[in-house]
């Protein structure tokens, strides 16, 4: 197959060394022709993945029309606000036939939709699926083992897209359940946000467990409430996807949330990382969702006051330890074993 990975940032350059790496041909685009000319020059990613060779089998260019033509495999590696702006630049460019892989996580903001939805208003015509799971771009360029999921409507082409990705450093697995896979994805980066605070704030490893497990709670019920199977959140792009994000130093999201702890403002912090932090965004929407649907979110909604209302960290923390008692197993059984669709 013939692959183009629209977005030369760090994860849509890792895909393209992953794919190059087993003999596939891919046209790697970016929008800026002076990092294009970069990238053929020096080989190497130096502003978003310093240290990696690229392949001879990956094509840089700056020519959206040519890359996206020539490909049956088209791969969305944007930042999630982007891609609506991108599927109209190639709908034209488009045919029915060609795969269109998202690997981007976020939800769009004013509409609340999942970005396969938002995938699925421009190009109408194209079967559309999600790649997502623990996989930090530095890791997999590397060649470093992990697993993830790929998620879609139809089986059979789900199982060819499978093949496609998998190597014997990147495992992939299919899973029917686009809503909870899109969901998973998008909104762990809430909760490493959190994590990152935490850490900021110099607490310790049991405030990170307990939030992530809570985080991963929030999700679920959100989720369920969305339309997913709750169980997909225990799998690779919940449970698995959230570790990774929390825990890591190569997570955006954390790094943030660490600045975010020790005091910086958003704006600040946003100009140190350099690159998207999509939790930002995906909590706003969160919060929207939540008030909407009146599913209770406290992190979510504490989190929302840290980044848009100036709110104290250490204030919002005491607010959340203090509110009133739980049953954890009637929230479980809630989850798991009642109102599956």
């Amino acid at each position: 197959m013939k692959v183009c990975v629209l977005g030369a940032g760090s994860w849509g350059t890792a895909l393209a060394i992953l794919m190059a790496g087993q003999g596939t041909q891919v046209a790697l685009w970016h929008r800026r022709e002076e990092l294009v000319q970069q990238l053929k020059e020096d080989r190497e990613n130096t502003k978003y993945l310093p240290g990696v060779e690229l392949p001879s089998g990956i094509l840089p260019t700056s020519q959206l029309d040519e890359a996206v033509r020539d490909s049956e495999v088209i791969i969305l590696a944007v930042p999630s606000h982007s891609i609506r702006n991108i599927c109209v630049q190639i709908k034209d460019f488009v045919h029915a036939d060609q795969y269109v892989v998202n690997v981007a996580k976020g939800l769009e903001e004013g509409t609340h939709l999942r970005l396969s939805q938002v995938i699925n208003d421009e190009l109408p015509y194209n079967n559309v699926f999600v790649l997502t799971g623990p996989s930090h771009a530095e890791e997999v360029a590397k060649g470093l083992p992990t697993t993830v999921v790929i998620s879609g409507e139809e089986r059979e082409s789900c199982e060819c897209l499978q093949d496609l990705f998998t190597s014997p450093a990147f495992r992939v697995y299919t899973n029917p359940d686009m809503i909870g896979v899109e969901l998973g994805g998008a909104l762990k980066n809430i909760i490493a946000l959190g994590a990152g605070i935490s850490d900021g704030l110099g607490y310790g490893d049991n405030s990170k467990a307990a939030l992530m497990t809570r985080g991963i709670a929030e999700i679920s019920r959100l989720g369920k409430i969305l339309g997913a199977k709750t169980e997909t959140f225990a799998g690779l792009a919940g449970i698995g996807d959230l570790i990774v994000t929390c825990t890591s130093m190569h997570s955006r999201n954390r790094r943030a949330g660490i600045l975010l702890g020790e005091g910086q403002r958003l704006d600040q912090v946003l100009d140190s990382i350099g690159m998207v932090v999509e939790g930002v965004r995906a909590t706003k929407v969160a919060r929207e969702l939540s008030e909407k649907h009146g599913v209770e979110m406290p992190i979510t909604n504490g989190l929302f006051k840290i980044l848009f209302e100036d709110a104290d960290p250490k204030d919002v923390v005491t607010e959340i330890m203090t509110r009133s008692n739980k049953h954890e197993m009637e929230e479980i059984n809630s989850l798991y074993y009642y109102g599956w669709n």
